[in-house]
């Protein structure tokens, strides 16, 4: 009975003792985890912290005054140093700003510790609840980590250290200096760095004198600094300046009477003195920044705090026409090429349309992965068919293409059966472009081109563009970029035969011809003419016109080509990039844009190497002119660098080309008699040039790929590189009379239409050039040493861009 009657309290106390165990065992498991947990922190804390960045540099704030760069016209183009941001001393920046900041990005900033537990949490509930990420919950002390020494990758071990940093900050700073770190620093697009550089660059006013209104659209920038500033988008910048103006009523920092007043005043977006808003009153990226490298090889580090004014040569009209006519030579060239497609392509829930604040933020997220360059806009596909694609710039911008030309460009992504790395669909993240009165999808381009005028007299550079955008890099293909000039070479192998006898009347054999790989030392070498054609013979001066190659070839067998290396180094010409071998014929050699209009120059002011040159003077900060550039003269004697016959008959000839020729298309455009030139386009079509000239400027054109690869068959300097060349001189030259030929040299004679020089009279000078045996065209003069490169180039093979390292970045 006992034992009966005892067995449930038995068991229940089994029970108890059973379910203690077990959560004294879990405790001490729980503890255990927890204590590796914390070792393991402490360890990565241990790590990780030592590697931490040092905090000086971001309270260093040194008074220093920039380097400035300036136009010819004084127009400012470019500024480097510390001060460019505009630097404001913390109570220098008005309580307006602050509180504006303060609400649009961090109400609670000088309540927590750095990270928002409480912000956290609303963004989490705010998300969740929108079934996407509308809100984020970084403080500005994380926004100071992370924009100041953090890179923008998307990791858990970026995340970590931002963490780590945001609390070192926290440990190391008040608060109020990280939040004049953060007014001072944070980018608010449009190359404004800093709430104070942002008031003069979209209000043109200085920070003390802005209104609630525009301070609440400032701090409305940093959330998407590309996409809410008001140059870009006025109205998303407005929607956002409401929200701001909202918190600022709601959290005390304006009265109602206030917040009506700043949500009723009308935004006037306009330029501070010398900059339109937004930026520089042209785009001289490339200038500037030649400029900056040219003076910090003379004074190094010190050009970013002494206050140096740099005063170039470059005419602020002819820079921008000059930009224009590149990026519309470029953008013309990548309509003529296969669509290759949208840049990507994202999931796009149906009817999100109607859901402006999921749409909006789909939009920023691809904004910021693929931003606009310059007015090639991002957008997405909401729709597409072969008679329309419609566009999603943001929820209130929504775009139709419909031109039937502009539809032509993609055609091949709007098929049904088109292939999914070419296919515009919904979702396809695009660029639109508004080309004068339609928009068109069309692809950032992957093609360069460089141009690059000056004076001839004196070599003062008018204007210069080295490449579609400087943004994408700074690399100068007008003075960094060697690459084969081609055809264009061709003039200073004529040049080169003047003096050795031959005429314009001189008969050249134009038949083709092939050296075996035992002749050559290397490959086989069959050079071919465009288009191959051929004739039995051509005077030199048809040879040019027509750009014959077998032309040129013979011509410099004929005159030697050590003589001819010899010869070209007269024009500035490197001898070691221009080997005595028959491929020079052909440009088989290197140059860069710039070198190469310094060398028509000598042409265009009548025989004289005038080396170019970019700055004019320098002043510092007082004014004081430090600096003064000595240019080289033409009529210098000591700059003389060909015969004046020689000029005189190659310019005549080198006119031919530009009515007659191959770039007679400058002729029937500009109606002028006064200009010569040269096509050139290389092997496969890897490089197409056009450079051209008048006695007062020469203007030089490159197009092709950084890493050689070919244009397309059909690509030639004429039709890819003359259209960007026209499309300048048409400003440049409106207006200019025509400058006529001037007497005929002494020491040379016009004799039954065609030019002697004296020495070498009919009957004396040499009448022909036939087509001599094979084993009689030495590719070198003797030997094939020194060959193998220049015909790999000629027979396919290429190699990538030189590129010359520029000093040190500017140390921001």
């Amino acid at each position: 009975m006992s034992s009966s009657t005892n067995s449930p309290k038995k068991n229940s106390a089994a029970t108890s003792s059973w379910i203690g165990r077990f959560f004294l065992k879990a405790a001490i498991f729980a503890a255990g985890l927890g204590l590796c947990g914390a070792l393991l922190g402490s360890l990565a804390l241990a790590l990780a912290w030592p590697n931490l960045p040092d905090l000086s540099a971001m309270i260093d704030y040194r008074p220093r005054v920039p380097l400035r760069i300036y136009t010819a016209d004084k127009v400012l183009i470019g500024e480097f140093g510390e001060e460019r941001r505009n630097v404001l001393r913390f109570n220098e920046i008005p309580d307006v700003m602050k509180s504006a900041i303060l609400s649009a990005e961090d109400d609670r900033f000088y309540q927590h510790g750095g990270i928002d537990w409480m912000g956290v949490a609303r963004a989490v509930v705010a998300n969740l609840t929108h079934m996407s990420k509308t809100q984020g919950a970084s403080t500005i002390t994380m926004q100071v980590a992370r924009n100041f020494y953090l890179s923008s990758e998307k990791t858990y071990t970026r995340k970590f250290y931002e963490l780590l940093l945001t609390f070192k900050i926290e440990a190391t700073l008040t608060k109020d200096q990280i939040l004049d770190l953060y007014m001072n620093q944070i980018y608010l697009g449009h190359r404004a760095y800093g709430f104070a550089a942002a008031s003069r660059t979209y209000f043109g006013k200085q920070l003390a004198e802005i209104t609630p209104a525009e301070a609440a659209m400032l701090a409305g920038i940093p959330k998407a600094p590309s996409r809410f500033n008001p140059i870009a988008n006025f109205d998303r910048a407005k929607s956002r300046q409401a929200y701001v103006l909202g918190r600022m009523r709601n959290l005390g920092y304006l009265t109602e009477p206030e917040y009506q007043q700043a949500m009723q005043q009308k935004i006037i977006i306009q330029s501070a003195p010398g900059t339109p808003a937004g930026g520089y009153a042209i785009h001289g990226d490339y200038v500037a920044e030649l400029a900056r490298q040219l003076l910090y090889g003379v004074y190094q580090d010190d050009i970013y705090s002494r206050g140096f004014n740099v005063y170039t040569t470059v005419q602020s009209k002819d820079q921008e026409v000059a930009y224009q006519a590149v990026r519309n030579g470029i953008l013309d060239y990548t309509r003529r090429a296969p669509y290759p497609g949208p840049e990507d392509t994202v999931d796009l829930p149906a009817g999100i349309e109607n859901t402006p604040v999921q749409l909006d933020a789909i939009l920023d997220e691809l904004q910021e992965k693929y931003p606009d360059n310059g007015d090639l806009l991002t957008a997405v596909v909401l729709s597409a068919s072969p008679t329309k694609i419609t566009v999603a710039r943001t929820s209130n911008e929504i775009i139709d293409v419909t031109d039937k030309g502009a539809l032509r460009i993609v055609a091949r992504g709007l098929v049904k059966n088109a292939k999914d790395k070419v296919r515009i669909e919904r979702g396809s993240v695009v660029y639109i472009h508004e080309n004068g009165d339609h928009w068109e999808v069309i692809n950032p381009p992957t093609v360069q081109a460089a141009f690059v005028s000056l004076r001839p007299q004196d070599g003062a550079i008018q204007s210069l563009v080295g490449g579609f955008d400087f943004e994408d890099g700074k690399f100068n293909r007008v003075t960094q970029a060697w690459r084969q000039p081609g055809s264009a070479f061709k003039p200073f192998i004529y040049a080169s035969s003047l003096e050795r006898g031959l005429t314009p009347a001189t008969q050249v054999s134009d038949e083709p011809f092939t050296l075996t790989a035992a002749q050559t030392g290397s490959k086989a070498w069959a050079p071919k003419n465009y288009g191959r054609t051929y004739e039995p013979m051509l005077t030199m001066r048809q040879g040019l016109y027509k750009s014959k190659n077998m032309v040129s070839i013979r011509i410099m067998q004929a005159v030697g080509p050590k003589y001819v290396q010899d010869y070209v180094t007269r024009f500035g010409f490197d001898r070691e990039r221009q080997p005595p071998v028959l491929p020079l014929a052909l440009g088989a050699g290197s140059v860069t844009p710039l070198q190469l209009a310094g060398a028509y120059a000598v042409f265009a002011n009548g025989g004289y190497r005038i080396p170019p040159y970019l700055i004019d003077h320098v002043t510092d900060s007082s004014g004081k002119v430090i600096m003064q550039a000595k240019p080289t003269i033409a009529g210098d004697a000591a700059a003389r660098a060909i015969d004046p016959r020689t000029v005189y008959v190659m310019n005549d000839m080198l006119r031919g080309v530009a009515t007659y020729g191959t770039g007679a298309r400058v002729h029937r455009e500009l109606k002028r008699d006064d200009i010569g030139g040269k096509t050139g386009t290389t092997n496969d079509s890897h490089d197409a040039w056009f450079a051209g000239f008048t006695p007062k400027l020469v203007g030089v054109v490159w197009m092709g790929y950084d890493q050689p690869r070919s244009l397309g068959s059909s690509e030639t300097g004429g039709g890819a590189s003359l259209p960007i060349w026209l499309d300048y001189m048409r400003y440049a030259l409106k207006g200019q009379p025509q400058t006529p030929p001037g007497p005929i040299p002494d020491g040379l004679s016009k004799i039954d239409g065609e030019f002697y020089f004296a020495e070498f009279p009919p009957g004396q000078a040499v009448a022909r050039v036939g087509l001599p045996s094979p084993n009689d065209i030495p590719l070198d003069g003797g030997g094939t040493d020194g060959i193998t490169d220049l015909l790999n180039r000629l027979t396919g093979g290429s190699s990538p861009t030189r590129r010359i390292q520029p000093p040190p970045d500017v140390p921001f």
